[in-house]
């Protein structure tokens, strides 16, 4: 099917630990398979060559599962790409956390392994104790440091988790996990807020991405790690980068290389993709939810109309 069948898609430019883990899965069950809002029919999915997605931070709360598990039931593809902190390892030697969902979207990576999907795991800072695991497989997922992707079209993409060009993850670790702290406070304050607004009946809007794209110095940050990750690219004599790291979802032109960020899955709810013709593409998961939304709660005209009769 094309894009357009989809509610929103998001076109380039536009936006857009390890005993404990093991104990809790259970290598034959399948309980990925939730029930959507809406039961899936053939033109509800789209089919892609590769998706890739970063930063879900499985083990904490801010996790969106249960929006990850709805977008991997509706994208097919023949390769998935895990771009780093995945599981978040940080947060999980606080505070053990893991709910269901979290074991389903696990569930949910290994089936698609098993039925056939190459999936490679390029391990991030949250989950760097995936590391000690480069060059192995687990249940048909490869471990990868970085990894090169060749597009259909022809294109050479450098794959890492982004964290090597973060100066404060490199030079002073103890400083990130105070950030992390904050980070996670203003997730929690997150949470509240869109409880609050589940029951007044409005959709998800994250507070942290917002706040974030109006402090100057992030949007400083943002782009200078973009700028040294598509340096770095060109160094390499590569095409493009694919990364993920400070969820912030983009695709463009950096001085001749494509930079994408395929953002995270605790506060913008993006991915990226490649059509089988090699086009890279943003989908924005908050969108398509919100437009479910909007349709869901939006009477149709017969309703309209048999209401006014009455």
């Amino acid at each position: 099917m094309n894009a357009s069948a989809l509610p929103i898609l998001r076109m380039p430019g536009s936006l857009s630990p390890a005993a404990n883990l093991a104990a809790n899965l259970d290598a034959g069950a399948d309980t990925a398979d939730v029930e959507l809002d809406v039961p899936p029919s053939p033109g509800d999915h789209l089919s892609v060559r590769s998706v890739f997605v970063s930063d879900i931070h499985l083990g904490t709360p801010g996790c969106r599962a249960d929006a990850l598990l709805d977008f991997l039931r509706h994208v097919h593809c023949e390769q998935l790409f895990l771009v780093g902190d995945i599981v978040d390892g940080w947060q999980l030697k606080r505070r053990w956390y893991w709910p269901q969902a979290h074991n389903d979207v696990v569930q949910k990576l290994l089936r698609a392994a098993r039925k056939g999907t190459r999936v490679v795991f390029i391990p991030g800072n949250h989950d760097e104790f995936a590391r000690r695991y480069l060059g192995q497989q687990f249940g048909g997922i490869e471990v990868h440091e970085d990894f090169v992707h060749r597009s259909a079209d022809g294109r050479r993409f450098w794959v890492m988790h982004g964290d090597l060009f973060d100066g404060v993850v490199q030079c002073a670790p103890w400083l990130a996990h105070v950030g992390d702290r904050a980070y996670e406070f203003t997730l929690r304050l997150n949470r509240h807020l869109n409880s609050l607004r589940a029951r007044l009946g409005l959709p998800y809007w994250s507070l942290s991405r917002y706040l974030k794209l109006k402090v100057k110095r992030a949007v400083n940050f943002i782009g200078d790690f973009e700028a040294a990750v598509a340096h770095e690219a060109r160094k390499r004599g590569l095409d493009g980068v694919i990364c993920g790291h400070i969820h912030h979802a983009e695709l463009r032109q950096i001085d001749g290389i494509t930079y994408a960020n395929d953002g995270d899955w605790v506060e913008s709810l993006t991915a990226l993709v490649e059509h089988p013709d090699g086009r890279l593409e943003i989908i924005d998961w908050a969108e398509v939810l919100r437009a479910r939304h909007h349709r869901d709660t939006t009477p149709s005209r017969a309703e309209a109309g048999t209401a006014l009769a009455g």
